[in-house]
């Protein structure tokens, strides 16, 4: 079977998401989607309740935004990663325990891992096997040469 070429949209959504905090940015993301559909009350009886009615929205909306942020302008993923965290931790007094756990875990996960993603990382893959390599050449270089009869070179020893 010949290799294909790495080319079409797949290949370059592949790099696209490569180059960001994809997983991250897509947890956070969803976390703030779920919450928002596990609300009960309507837009008109948050209105009416005030300002503690309306926390329990704008929350998860912001945790949306800045899922979208984080994919699309991953050279702040640290203040949108600290900021969905923050978010995230609040949605458990605003709404509904955080989308009943579900939506507070994604949306915190998703922070987290974006916190901790490096742009610069280089692939695991890779350096696994460099690692790898690299210890079985210490152990060649480190195994006893060994030594035949007769040929070992000491002095006042004929060779056979």
């Amino acid at each position: 079977m010949p290799a294909r070429a790495r080319t079409g949209p797949r290949a370059a959504f592949r790099r696209w998401r490569h180059r960001r905090p994809f997983w991250g940015g897509l947890l956070l993301a969803l976390g703030g989607g779920e919450i928002l559909l596990t609300e009960k009350a309507s837009l008109k009886v948050v209105l009416h309740i005030g300002m503690q009615g309306l926390a329990g929205y704008l929350l998860p909306t912001l945790m949306v935004l800045l899922g979208v942020l984080i994919l699309v302008n991953p050279a702040q993923r640290l203040f949108y990663s600290l900021t969905g965290i923050l978010l995230s931790l609040g949605t458990w007094i605003t709404s509904n325990l955080g989308g009943f756990l579900i939506g507070l875990l994604l949306g915190a996960t998703g922070s987290c891992l974006t916190f901790g993603w490096l742009p610069d990382q280089e692939p695991r893959r890779g350096l696994l096997r460099r690692r790898r390599e690299a210890a079985a050449r210490r152990r060649s270089a480190a195994e006893p040469v060994a030594v035949t009869p007769g040929a070992s070179g000491a002095p006042g020893e004929e060779p056979a």
